[in-house]
């Protein structure tokens, strides 16, 4: 069976200073993978999902199925083989396995509801990066029909049926866009999504539902319209390739000054990150089977960013990319609109000899919905600045990987700790970077 391939049980000793060379190979999208696992929970029929990656969430949500009574098997390498025709409604003891583990399996609730007329409400998990709140999963379900009973915490959520509803979100949230899809597909009726969120991953989401038989169409104004069906059937999907990895691997070709393929990168997936990656003096070489990523002989210069939902620029690209502005000659300034508490990993940074400033302005083209609210969401990286070893504990996964990346940069040994939050998103780390050249000194 797929599993998280582990990292290490928590410590790892890295010595920098020497470029990464050589190729990486991608699988399915982390926040793509979990998401069309939740979707088998829609239909009885028996579902096989390809291209699978072993990360955490994939392992999380096949236990999730599991203990609803669901099957989920390997039949061969990276394929996954979901059955939920003996799914039961989730019981509180089985939502208190998995609350706080990750955000996936609050995505459960819509599929259960379509199914079962009732779900207990898990609370969120995932990094800590920002709020996550669950109230846009339940204010979309209460849209749809659901009423949210409060019985001494014991959240949970019931329906006589589900029922198509116009819904306009507050803000592209992309977990609350794949909750009204989830639950908007078996609804008695047409439910438009406004505002909703449109990220390659939730367009890959929508066309394994579309296998199953689910009507949705995308308009270019952000609106998602899901035709409810009476039933779904099962579905043969291969996951897309995960991006943010792709662009992880970028950034450290970037940073360390050398050359690496990414096989199975998707040009149409990184437009953005790749038009950014060209103007502080990386480049790529598009073939029909990956990307190439490496720093121009010039060097690399400085920039202003800012992160978006899509098409922007990614919230998750923004840590791996601020390692190589380290590097970059000039001032650059990353404006965080997504996630208000996303930089803070810049202290430890500062201790490797970063010079990095964060403030609680916006230092954007326009406002964005964090101004005047005391959250430190912009920075100010001069550059470039050599870095050196230091001890560093792993806060989150994009963190982590970016810890990985500047250990890598530095010279003399970093010693990285909590290293296991990484294997959340990263498959095969230890593996690739041996591949890349790498000096790993040790793990535990």
């Amino acid at each position: 069976m797929i599993a998280a391939t582990a990292v290490s049980t928590g410590r790892m000793i890295l010595r920098g200073g020497r470029p990464l060379s050589g190729e990486v190979t991608l699988r399915g999208a982390k926040n793509s993978l979990p998401k069309i696992m939740v979707a088998a929970l829609l239909t009885g029929e028996r579902c096989t999902l390809r291209n699978v990656a072993g990360v955490a969430d994939v392992a999380i949500v096949s236990d999730l199925i599991r203990s609803l009574g669901g099957e989920v098997a390997e039949v061969e390498p990276g394929v996954l083989s979901i059955c939920a025709a003996n799914v039961r409604p989730m019981e509180r003891a089985v939502l208190k396995t998995f609350s706080g583990k990750s955000r996936i399996p609050i995505l459960a609730c819509g599929p259960m509801l379509a199914r079962f007329r009732e779900s207990p409400v898990p609370s969120l998990g995932g990094c800590r990066i920002g709020t996550r709140p669950v109230d846009f999963h339940i204010r979309a379900l209460q849209d749809l029909g659901a009423t949210l009973h409060d019985e001494s915490g014991n959240a949970h959520l019931t329906c006589e049926r589900l029922y198509g509803n116009k819904i306009h979100l507050d803000y592209p949230s992309v977990g609350a866009t794949e909750q009204v899809i989830l639950a908007a597909v078996l609804a008695q009726g047409k439910t438009e999504l406004a505002n909703a969120a449109t990220e390659p991953e939730i367009m890959d989401l929508i066309m394994a539902l579309q296998k199953m038989g689910a009507i949705i169409s995308v308009d270019v104004d952000r609106v998602i319209t899901i035709e409810g069906v009476p039933e779904l059937h099962g579905y043969d999907h291969a996951a897309v390739p995960d991006r943010l990895e792709a662009a992880s691997w970028a950034s450290a070709a970037a940073a360390t000054g050398g050359r690496i393929f990414v096989r199975n990168a998707r040009q149409v997936d990184m437009m953005t990150f790749l038009n950014q990656f060209r103007k502080i003096g990386g480049d790529f070489a598009v073939t029909s089977d990956g990307i190439a990523f490496w720093r121009r002989e010039a060097g690399l210069h400085s920039t202003v960013i800012e992160t978006d939902v899509h098409p922007g620029f990614m919230t998750d690209w923004q840590q791996p990319f601020v390692i190589a502005l380290t590097q970059a000659s000039g001032v650059s300034i990353v404006h965080e609109t997504v996630y208000e508490e996303r930089f803070g990993y810049v202290e430890a940074l500062n201790r490797m000899g970063a010079q990095i400033q964060i403030y609680r302005e916006c230092l954007g083209r326009v406002p964005c919905r964090f101004g005047q609210r005391n959250y430190q969401h912009s920075a100010v990286i001069v550059g470039p600045t050599p870095l050196h070893g230091a001890e560093i504990n792993i806060p989150d996964l994009r963190a982590g990987f970016s810890y990985v990346i500047a250990a890598l940069t530095a010279e003399g040994e970093s010693t990285l700790t909590n290293t296991n939050l990484i294997q959340r998103g990263y498959e095969n780390l230890i593996p690739k970077l041996h591949a890349l050249g790498a000096e790993i000194v040790s793990t535990e």
